[in-house]
């Protein structure tokens, strides 16, 4: 009976072999795939925020540096989306390079067709933006345009995006175009812009008063009969009353070439403030 059971298993094992031997298996599976995880562009200039393109031009997200993700190098979902925080829309400058980034991305302010048209240069030779977040990361970083003296900002808002265009066309005319719809206002002495609107059953829009910051916007709604000066109050755009005291140059008109202080609320007992109600 032993014998017979070593005959049975030897016989047994004989045939395993044979048909390990006889079985033709490929040395590389072709069949096998893993799905590959879309990678994004990214802005890499800041610590902190990032910006991407989420695999499409018009998609931009802003997430903090450790969310995002280490395979794919995208911002997760929860990020957001053409997010103009920190950003002046008159002017199209923002404070922060990753938000200048998102908000420039939105399909409202930037068209790919443009963007892609636009030399990244100045001589002809230049080449072209490959999309709208390339457009996009190019324009929003410093430039010559932005700083004074040479080793300052000229304003917190230094990462633009928007063109500044060779045309004809004068910057008033230009301003003008932009403040259609909109009522521009003089108050009285010591009255803030939220109240000149408020009084009128209307409100100040912030972001519109960069256009009236400029001496030839406020000689064109006011007298300014003893020039055009830069201040740094926060009730610009405006005018000194005639009845101020001398030192404070009665008659001038004043503009900020700080931006970030421009505000609705902002006011002084001897100043005339220029303003945008809608």
């Amino acid at each position: 009976m032993e014998r017979f059971r070593s005959r049975v298993g030897d016989l047994t094992l004989l045939i395993l072999v044979i048909l390990a031997v006889s079985t033709k298996v490929p040395a590389i599976r072709t069949d096998i795939s893993f799905p590959q995880a879309p990678l994004c562009k990214t802005t890499v200039q800041g610590r902190y925020l990032i910006s991407d393109n989420k695999g499409t031009v018009y998609v931009g997200y802003v997430c903090t540096a450790p969310l995002l993700d280490s395979v794919s190098r995208c911002c997760p979902l929860g990020g957001e989306r053409f997010s103009c925080q920190g950003c002046n829309l008159a002017s199209q400058c923002c404070n922060s390079y990753e938000y200048c980034v998102s908000c420039c991305l939105d399909p409202s302010r930037t068209r790919e067709d443009l963007a892609m048209k636009v030399k990244i240069a100045k001589p002809v030779t230049a080449g072209t933006y490959a999309s709208a977040f390339d457009y996009c990361a190019g324009r929003c970083r410093h430039n010559s345009a932005s700083v004074v003296h040479e080793n300052a900002y000229a304003s917190d808002f230094h990462h633009c995006f928007s063109l500044h265009q060779n045309s004809s066309e004068p910057k008033e005319s230009k301003t003008e175009a932009s403040l259609t719809g909109i009522d521009v206002l003089v108050g009285r002495p010591g009255e803030s812009c939220e109240s000149v609107c408020r009084s009128r059953g209307q409100s100040c829009l912030s972001n519109m008063l960069s256009l009236l910051n400029q001496c030839d916007i406020l000689q064109k709604y006011m007298r300014c009969k003893n020039g055009c000066y830069v201040s740094m109050g926060a009730d610009q755009p405006a005018e000194v009353a005639e009845d101020a005291p001398s030192h404070l140059n009665p008659g001038a008109c004043l503009y900020t070439q700080m931006e970030e202080r421009l505000f609705c609320e902002g006011s002084h007992q001897h100043t005339r403030r220029l303003c945008p109600c809608a």
